[in-house]
């Protein structure tokens, strides 16, 4: 593994135990799970439908994805979080894949086609995002979506930000990405797209004052 991949895995594996406090990381709250699953039900194709869920930390979101009838393969290139993930979705009665792996990169062996591709809150987190995002529109089928779940915390980034860009390559999107810098770096490479603004506090468990959406975009 590269120096840089090293050290961003270090830096993730260390908020292992931890990730899961945050509402909207665990997802332990049923009025905040239920508001995801009701958005991920929005964002995704009638069940089953592949999903590769990119920069899936504890495995939250596949989770849930699995119980709606559909079937996850989740990336993380943080090992201790791959292992959390794992041991929540075959604690559920799951045998989704879970790997580690470089999201912004996804490895061969997640597969190379799916019917939705999802990131949530990953894009600040990689050193060339844009060369990301083409990579997984490349793995989209014919008519599938590319689901992310972002936002612009400039006042508010996330604990610990400026060690992570310490220990690693510049991150260019560092304290999120505005909506329409997104679109656009987008819009050539989709047949379509659309933003759903995400202010509803059930999803983050607080009210939020930053910038928070999703872009759907179709292959």
């Amino acid at each position: 593994m590269p120096e840089t991949s090293a050290s961003i895995a270090s830096f993730w594996n260390a908020f292992a135990d931890s990730f899961d406090e945050e509402a909207d990381h665990g997802l332990l709250d049923p009025h905040v799970r239920a508001a995801w699953a009701e958005r991920l039900r929005s964002w995704t194709p009638s069940s089953p439908a592949d999903v590769l869920d990119l920069g899936c930390g504890t495995g939250s979101l596949s989770l849930v994805l699995a119980e709606q009838g559909h079937r996850p393969v989740g990336v993380d290139l943080a090992p201790l979080m791959v292992e959390r993930a794992r041991r929540k979705l075959t604690g559920a009665g799951f045998d989704a894949v879970v790997m580690v792996g470089d999201a912004g990169d996804p490895p061969a062996e997640a597969g190379a086609s799916f019917d939705v591709v999802l990131s949530r809150h990953l894009l600040w987190t990689l050193p060339a995002p844009e060369e990301a995002l083409r990579r997984w529109v490349g793995l989209l089928r014919p008519g599938g979506r590319l689901v992310l779940v972002e936002g612009r915390w400039a006042s508010a980034e996330p604990d610990g930000t400026r060690s992570y860009e310490a220990a690693s390559a510049p991150l260019p999107w560092m304290g999120g990405v505005e909506a329409e810098r997104l679109v656009r770096v987008l819009r050539p490479l989709v047949r379509t797209l659309r933003v759903d603004p995400l202010p509803d506090p059930a999803l983050w468990g607080r009210p939020i004052e930053d910038e928070r959406y999703a872009v759907v975009a179709f292959a």
